[in-house]
């Protein structure tokens, strides 16, 4: 069975420790292969007591899977340099950081591995290496040459699908269109469907833009006229979606069960349920793409990077969600992980 590659994100902040911590974790299942630099994830090893042996490979097919050894996929473009400094943003992190997901694309896409679970990056060294991308949904939308592609936050409670990801809440006002909500009622249809978990009709709920949505057009006319046209189309398709529902409201019924995902119209509308209920067993779910993808729902923490207290929870639900979507259709995440029986750092 092929393996689920990990990628380390930006060596500057605590991917590499929760990368450890995740792979000596006695609750992983799946097989695993990192993609990063094995003197940072050796380092990130002593820092959190982490016993576990770097093993450096070239390919997948060098990897061993012995207990114990990592194997890890070493970096085209040649060994971190030593002067990198733990919670710092770097353009030379950032480099480094794009050229793991960029690898893990390619081995995704030659069907070498089963999955791709990506640590942390940081955007702004990402930008200060010269690289376009504001995160990592727009680069394996991009490198896999995926045009109709959405960002899910997901946990055991709430599934959260955005019209609108990384961009200024002005951009994102802007650019909201009735095409763009029709678009990602019907990703997140079929993603749901597909999952089996939910019927063949599963339930959307589109969240409104504006406040009571919109008191129809006393707070603004964007719920009339661009959400709730888009609601009657997905309708007309035979797609269960409702709304607009204001927004202070429909992540609640949703979590206690009247619907199976809320489609969300900005970043922050979305993402801040999902994170209120817990950064642990949060998982962030790139849907439309060729490939099963998952991510932790958190940050590069370089306020912390380098002390070996980051809690690598949400890196261990995010392979056991990736694990479970490359075995088959499944679109929720999975439980969150029993306890362990000892703490590891």
């Amino acid at each position: 069975m092929n393996a689920i590659a990990v990628t380390m994100g930006d060596p500057n902040g605590v991917g590499p420790e929760i990368t450890v911590k995740a792979y000596a974790d006695p609750r992983r299942r799946p097989p695993v292969v990192v993609i990063g630099d094995p003197a940072c994830l050796a380092r990130a090893c002593r820092t959190t007591g982490t016993e576990l042996t770097v093993r450096p490979i070239d390919s997948m097919a060098e990897a061993a899977h012995t207990p114990g050894v990592m194997d890890v996929l070493t970096d085209a473009g040649g060994a971190l340099p030593p002067d990198l400094t733990l919670g710092t943003v770097d353009a030379r992190a950032g480099a480094a950081s794009f050229r793991y997901v960029r690898r893990g694309i390619e081995l995704a896409l030659h069907g070498e591995i089963r999955a791709l679970t990506t640590a942390p990056i940081n955007k702004e060294a990402l930008r200060l290496a010269g690289l376009p991308y504001p995160g990592h949904t727009e680069i394996l939308a991009e490198l896999s040459g995926t045009r109709d592609y959405a960002m899910m936050m997901a946990n055991d409670e709430l599934r959260v699908v955005l019209v609108t990801v990384h961009q200024s809440l002005r951009s994102a006002l802007d650019s909201l269109t009735t095409a763009r909500e029709l678009e990602i009622i019907r990703l997140t249809h079929h993603t749901l469907r597909g999952g089996g978990r939910t019927g063949s009709r599963p339930r959307i709920a589109v969240a409104a833009l504006n406040p009571h949505a919109g008191e129809n057009g006393l707070f603004g006319r964007e719920d009339l006229e661009i959400v709730e046209p888009a609601v009657r189309a997905a309708r007309r398709e035979g797609i269960d979606a409702s709304g607009p529902w204001p927004a202070d409201t429909v992540f609640m019924r949703a979590r206690a069960g009247e619907f199976d995902a809320v489609v969300a119209q900005y970043h922050d509308q979305g993402l801040i349920p999902v994170k209120y209920l817990g950064l642990e067993h949060g998982v962030n779910i790139t849907i439309g793409l060729p490939f099963v993808r998952t991510s932790v729902d958190h940050g590069t923490a370089f306020d912390i990077a380098g002390q070996g207290t980051a809690d690598h929870t949400s890196l261990l639900t995010a392979l056991h969600q990736a694990d479970g979507l490359a075995a088959g259709p499944a679109t929720g995440p999975t439980e969150p992980p029993a306890p362990a029986p000892a703490p590891i750092s």
